[in-house]
């Protein structure tokens, strides 16, 4: 079979290398518009048991990638110069490059030879391929050419954010709130290498209006924010790496196909950065595809299965995504509560998480939790 993967991010390298690895006769072309070595952001998040999934069918990438992270078991919340851990709640990350480095170097081992710096300007050039494979991110070409056939939906979260790097260390992934005689500030942050953190700042649009964020530069907005969390950076700048604001897309495809291509990654869905599933489900997303074709009698019925199978899991995990973006539009609002229901609210924001499954997940905070309601109820106040 021959096969055109259009993208060379995580999801787009690691299908070519996972179709090659088990087919080694396939004929694989990768193409990405950008060099081998650039890359946007920084550091990408991934949940306690996000490459678990791997390991069963892949255990070497798993042992390959897994030393190179950076793990915690806590959430730090900070709300009003106070904070409170939220127990029981790992995660994982590593250096967005480092990642799409250490899947390169797999992809070359099996074979395929990326084409960087090669830009695919219409799918019209893909002639000869019996299978086209989008993973070429929120702007993808293969679903803008054919946004009809793939049912396409597009809108934005009015929140505006901007994502940079710091090389202050923080020791979990970190929540730290805010507020300025102008408005409420958001910054999602953690290290992603021993001397290396995420930093993403977001507002509301309110609050970005009044600062005047459209009519600065990026230097001058980053400026803004090195004030505004002058107490969280202690000292450290913030690195910019197209660091413009933005607000958030929303993508989904009724469709997952169109004759003989098919989507994967952001491409095809989205989901917000405060469920940091992004890479992992494009990585899932790869696997599902591999399978399907792989049991299918022909391409067609492959990728009518890949859809059917996988479809009502990303449907899911999409909907989390959507409700706690839904918080996130309100944290201005949160912000005014105590900091124990303030936490609270926070962790349950998704719809996914219960005070059952809380008190088995995070034992130590829930119990610091229930303990404040009691106290608050014995004193007379309102919840």
């Amino acid at each position: 079979m021959r096969i055109a993967v259009i993208g060379g991010g995580p999801g787009g390298l690691y299908f070519a290398y996972l179709w090659k690895r088990r087919h080694p006769d396939a004929d694989i072309d990768l193409f990405e518009q950008n060099a081998a070595g650039a890359t946007w952001g920084f550091g990408v998040v991934f949940s306690e048991q996000a490459l678990e999934f791997l390991r069963a069918d892949d255990p070497d990438t798993v042992d390959a990638i897994a030393p190179r992270m950076e793990s915690w078991n806590n959430i730090t919340l900070n709300l009003r110069g106070e904070s409170v851990e939220i127990d029981g709640v790992g995660f994982s990350s590593i250096g967005r490059l480092e990642l799409l480095t250490m899947l390169q170097h797999r992809v070359r081992s099996v074979g395929v030879t990326p084409h960087y710096d090669t830009l695919i300007a219409s799918v019209e050039q893909l002639t000869g391929y019996d299978l086209i494979v989008g993973t070429d991110g929120l702007n993808s070409l293969v679903r803008r050419s054919f946004e009809g056939d793939f049912g396409t939906s597009l809108s934005y979260s009015a929140n505006k954010f901007a994502w940079y790097g710091t090389s202050k260390r923080f020791e979990t992934l970190s929540q730290t709130f805010v507020e300025t005689e102008l408005g409420c500030f958001n910054a999602h942050h953690y290290r992603y290498s021993p001397d290396m953190s995420t930093f993403l700042v977001e507002c509301d649009l309110a609050t970005w209006q009044r600062y005047g964020f459209a009519d600065k530069t990026v230097e001058e907005s980053k400026g803004i924010c090195e004030r505004v969390f002058a107490a969280t950076l202690d000292g450290h700048s913030l690195v910019s790496n197209k660091s413009v604001w933005r607000n958030f897309p929303w993508i989904w495809n009724e469709r997952w196909s169109f004759k003989n291509m098919v989507l994967i990654g952001d491409a095809l869905h989205s989901a917000h950065f405060s469920i940091g599933s992004g890479t992992r489900l494009a990585i899932e997303d790869a696997i599902a595809l591999t399978k399907a074709l792989e049991a299918a009698r022909d391409i067609r019925a492959g990728l009518a299965r890949y859809q059917t199978e996988r479809k009502p899991i990303v449907k899911k995990l999409v909907t989390a995504a959507r409700t706690s973006a839904d918080w996130y539009e309100k944290f201005p609002e949160h912000m005014k509560l105590g900091l124990m229901d303030f936490a609270y609210s926070y962790i349950t924001r998704s719809g996914r998480i219960d005070d059952a499954r809380l008190r088995a997940m995070s034992p130590l905070f829930m119990a610091k939790y229930e303990a404040s309601r009691r106290a608050l109820q014995q004193s007379g106040g309102k919840g």
